[in-house]
């Protein structure tokens, strides 16, 4: 087959084509013949000529160039006036006025939530007629428009209207005062406008700038001689009327609050701050928070009642998220160093739905997993292993009834059920009302009564037999006896006094020494009809002692930490982000290092205890503000001693490590050290060992001075999982002793090479720094 293909034109020559192909087939093969190549030719030139610009058409460009230049002139001439020159634009005025509603409206309860249907519609309507009358008005101009914040009263009887009026002052210059009139000449009118069908009471007409918020109510009563002030009266519980707190789940409040409200009339007349901030979602449980300070909870006491205020967690968040809108008035009060922490002797609410947090937060696989990370401890009492109204151990996945604590036999894995048998206490009301969330001691009383603990019941120790039976010398023999035993189970190391005072306690029990001169101290229960009971003091704490490893407690040291394993190690913040870490040598003093400060502006540090998890918290954990730091005087020493606030409260998992001797040996076989940092999602806390290396394979790496010592992992790489902070601590036990000793403080971070090879680390002797260390801290004691 052949195919021929022509194309038709002016040029037939130049552009025809043809293409041939035969193509043979039969049954076996094929034979191709490819067609011949097309050809492509032209016969015409292109030329192109330049002409050159004459002078009229120069002098044309000249002058567009010259415009545009002047029209550039002017647009930097006007950015800088308006940048430089212009005056700034005045911030937008905000008037907060109110006014009560006689006739033609009543209130219901419905109206105190702004999401419901009704509160929308009616807070419309009053939107619109006083839009409607400032848009008529002299301020017309300047006027932006209003928002209806809240609407009050009780049920039944007057609506009291709560709504911001915006202004522009670039427009109008007005004052409060204008407003209230334009308000109150309309209000008055007995055919008004724009408030038709309505009666509003003018003496109820408040308006006042935003920034201006009411005083806490103060006696109005002036002081004409000087004369004794009266005692508060005992505070009582009363019940719950403000209406928007309606909602909580508790229905009685006490007065004063801690913003000095007196009756349910203050707290109305001061709450639209506190709506706002509601309104304004600036923290999760906003509404919560609010309706605890304004409206805290009651319980009964012995001899007043007690206010119940949001714990200092809880505070702390809620001012992060919603600080920033609060009226300076209003900061005053809600200082949060002033709240009480949870499970720290003080009864307080915890902020609510912990474990809903964590699940948002894609931690789920932490609950139930037997290691706290909730305050109320709800993410492990709340599982299928811990029974109802059990108390949990606090580590570990076990609970136990209450009968069971000091019953004679272990059952939590750290023996805690069964230590703290006895203790110091002010009295045994402060016990009985201090809520139970674990065996462990939420605090360290070095003084008291001698207080008996058996099977969840409480009482104190009866000295009558002991007065009666033997002679005075040996009495007092036996009585120092008991109280040195005492001190050293509570891990004191001296005994102060010993003292028999008349208890003045009512509906207490009592035990009493079974065989007073027996080498082993028993109890049993008795009557105690003279009231005859010990009270002792103790000092000096012992340091470096892990509490819940004792004889009883946990036997094996993990890599990861558990709750109660470094009860010393602080996480230093800046500002919220976790930036170092130190160790708690004091009970308002820690230790860490300088450059944790170098070349960082003035900023808010605190520093928390009791934490093995970051994103988590526990009951135990203890929040301080840094206010203060000194530096080291040793020369080529970075180590620095940072001032808490505020003593922390001491206990099973807050307490100080023990300062080396001048000349620690460290190279024994009997000492074992390691040091503390985080996983590298900086989580979890966990333990690195060490050993000693010569000083050479850190000169490689870092500056070396007589003040440095050099380890390396005891287990090579296998122990690259984790960062450690600057300010890290070396922490070194004598196995003979079973105490902690800070050795050593890192200057730097340390974190593992990109090969996977740990470097040396490098610490500064703690040793050349003792002498300096504890006069810093005797002084400050003075």
């Amino acid at each position: 087959m052949t195919v021929t293909m022509e194309r038709k034109g002016p040029r037939k020559n130049s552009w025809d084509s043809k293409i041939s192909s035969i193509s043979t087939v039969n049954a076996t093969t094929r034979n191709y013949r490819s067609a011949q190549s097309s050809i492509i030719s032209s016969d015409s030139d292109i030329r192109f000529t330049r002409k050159k610009l004459t002078a009229k058409h120069k002098c044309g460009c000249c002058i567009v160039a010259t415009f545009i230049l002047l029209l550039l002139l002017a647009a930097l001439a006007v950015y800088l006036g308006y940048t430089f020159f212009l005056p700034q634009k005045l911030e937008e005025q905000i008037f907060r006025a109110t006014f009560r509603v006689v006739e033609g409206d009543k209130f219901s309860l419905d109206l105190a939530d702004p999401s419901t249907n009704n509160f929308k519609n009616r807070s419309r309507d009053y939107r619109e007629r006083i839009n409607s009358l400032f848009r008529r008005s002299p301020v017309r101009h300047g006027y932006i428009g209003t928002e209806v914040l809240a609407l009050d009263g009780t049920e039944g009887k007057d609506v009291i209207v709560h709504f911001n009026i915006h202004i522009d002052p670039t427009y109008v210059n007005i004052r409060a005062g204008d407003l209230e009139s334009i308000l109150a000449k309309e209000i008055s009118l007995k055919e008004s406008l724009f408030f038709r069908n309505l009666t509003i009471d003018v003496k109820s007409l408040v308006v006042k700038p935003s920034h201006v918020l009411p005083q806490p109510v103060t006696s109005t009563e002036a002081a004409t001689s000087p004369v004794t002030e009266k005692p508060e009266p005992p505070r009582v519980c009363s019940p719950l009327r403000f209406e928007y707190c309606n909602r909580m789940g508790y229905n009685v409040t006490t007065y004063p609050n801690i913003f000095k409200h007196r009756s349910i009339e203050d707290v109305l007349e001061n709450s639209i701050p506190f709506r706002e901030l509601v309104d304004a979602e600036c923290y999760r449980h906003a509404y919560d928070f609010v309706c605890r300070v304004l409206q805290p909870s009651c319980r009964k006491g012995e001899k007043e009642d007690e206010m119940v205020l949001p714990c200092r967690g809880f505070c702390r968040e809620f001012m992060t998220g919603c600080g920033g809108r609060m009226n300076e008035n209003i900061k005053t009060f809600l200082d949060c160093s002033r709240f009480p922490e949870y499970g720290q002797g003080a009864n307080c609410i915890t902020k609510p739905g912990c474990v809903d947090e964590l699940q948002s937060r894609a931690f789920s696989p932490r609950v139930c997993d037997g290691v706290v990370d909730c305050q109320d401890l709800t993410d492990e009492r709340t599982c299928t292993y811990c029974s109802i109204n059990h108390i949990h151990c606090g580590i570990g996945r076990v609970c136990i009834p209450k009968t069971k604590r000091c019953d004679g036999r272990t059952d939590c894995p750290d023996g805690s059920d069964e230590r703290g048998c006895l203790s110091l206490a002010a009295s045994v009301e402060t016990i009985r009302k201090t809520e139970i969330i674990t065996p462990h001691a939420t605090k360290y009383n070095s003084e008291g009564f001698v207080i008996f603990n058996e099977k969840g019941e409480v009482g104190k120790l009866c000295t009558e037999n002991i007065n009666r039976s033997l002679p005075a010398n040996q009495t007092i023999a036996v009585l120092h006896s008991v109280a040195s035993s005492l001190c050293k189970t509570l891990t004191y190391q001296n005994v102060i006094s010993v003292n028999v005072e008349t208890d003045i306690e009512n509906n207490v029990s009592y035990v009493k020494m079974k065989n007073p001169t027996a080498p082993e101290i028993s109890f049993v229960r008795s009557k105690c009809p003279s009231k005859q009971v010990l009270k002792v003091a103790c000092s000096d704490l012992e340091c470096g002692i892990q509490s819940t490893h004792g004889p009883e407690g946990l036997k094996v040291l993990s890599k990861m930490a558990t709750h109660g394993d470094w009860p010393w190690h602080a996480a230093l913040f800046k500002e919220e982000v976790h930036i170092c870490d130190g160790t708690l040598v004091a009970p308002d003093w820690v230790a860490t290092t300088i450059s944790c400060f170098q070349g960082q502006p003035k900023a808010e540090w605190t520093a928390k205890f009791g934490v093995t998890r970051l994103s988590s918290s526990t009951p135990w954990e203890q929040e301080r503000r840094i206010i203060g730091m000194l530096k080291s005087p040793v020369e080529g020493s970075t180590i620095a001693l940072v001032k808490l606030d505020d003593p922390l409260i001491l206990n099973d998992f807050i307490r100080p490590i023990c300062l080396p001797s001048e000349n620690v040996e460290l190279t024994s076989n009997r000492v074992q050290c390691n040091t503390l940092g985080w996983a590298r999602n900086r989580e979890q806390l966990q333990r690195i060992q060490v050993k000693m290396a010569d000083m050479e394979k850190c000169e490689n790496v870092s500056i070396s001075s007589v003040n440095s010592i050099c380890t390396e992992t005891a287990h090579g790489q296998n122990d690259c999982n984790e960062e450690e902070f600057a300010g890290s601590p070396m922490i070194c036990q004598n196995k003979e002793e079973d105490k902690w000793t800070l050795v050593g403080i890192t200057n730097w971070r340390i974190a593992c090479s990109k090969n996977g090879q740990e470097r040396p680390r490098v610490y500064d002797k703690i040793s050349s720094n003792i002498n300096w260390i504890r006069d810093s801290i005797m002084n400050d004691d003075k």
